[in-house]
C-alpha cells in the first residue's frame, strides 16, 4: 500500500465517524511517521517542477507565459499533489491531537 493510499484510508475512517481513542492514537502515530516520507516526496516533486519552470523561463517568451506553460506540466501537478498531501497530513495530525486532548480532558474532569 502506498503512502497516499494509507493516508486516504485513514481519512475515510475519520470521515466515517465514531472514532475510538485507540484509533486516534494509532492514526496519530502512523501519520506522524508518514510525514517524513510525504516531505521527501514533496521536496523531490518540487525540484522536478522547478527544473521544468527553469526550462520554460529560458525561452524567449514573457515570464508570466513561461510560468503558465510550466504550471500545465505533469511535474507541476505532481508537485501540487505532494504539497496538498503534506498539508492534509499535517491537518489530520492536528485533528488527532485535538481529539486525544479532548478525551484526556474529559477523563480528567470525570474524576
Amino acid at each position: 500500500m502506498s503512502v497516499r493510499e494509507r493516508i486516504a484510508a485513514i481519512q475515510r475512517e475519520i470521515i466515517a465517524g465514531s472514532v475510538t481513542p485507540e484509533q486516534a492514537r494509532q492514526w496519530l502515530m502512523t501519520l506522524t511517521a508518514l510525514l517524513g516520507k510525504v516531505h521527501d516526496e514533496q521536496r523531490i516533486a518540487d525540484h522536478e517542477y522547478k527544473l521544468v519552470l527553469l526550462r520554460c523561463l529560458q525561452g524567449d517568451e514573457a515570464a508570466n507565459r513561461a510560468k503558465i506553460r510550466a504550471e500545465v506540466s505533469a511535474e507541476y501537478r505532481r508537485s501540487r499533489e505532494a504539497k496538498d498531501t503534506a498539508d492534509l497530513v499535517v491537518e489530520m495530525i492536528r485533528s488527532c491531537k485535538v481529539f486525544t486532548r479532548s478525551l484526556d480532558e474529559e477523563m480528567r474532569l470525570a474524576r
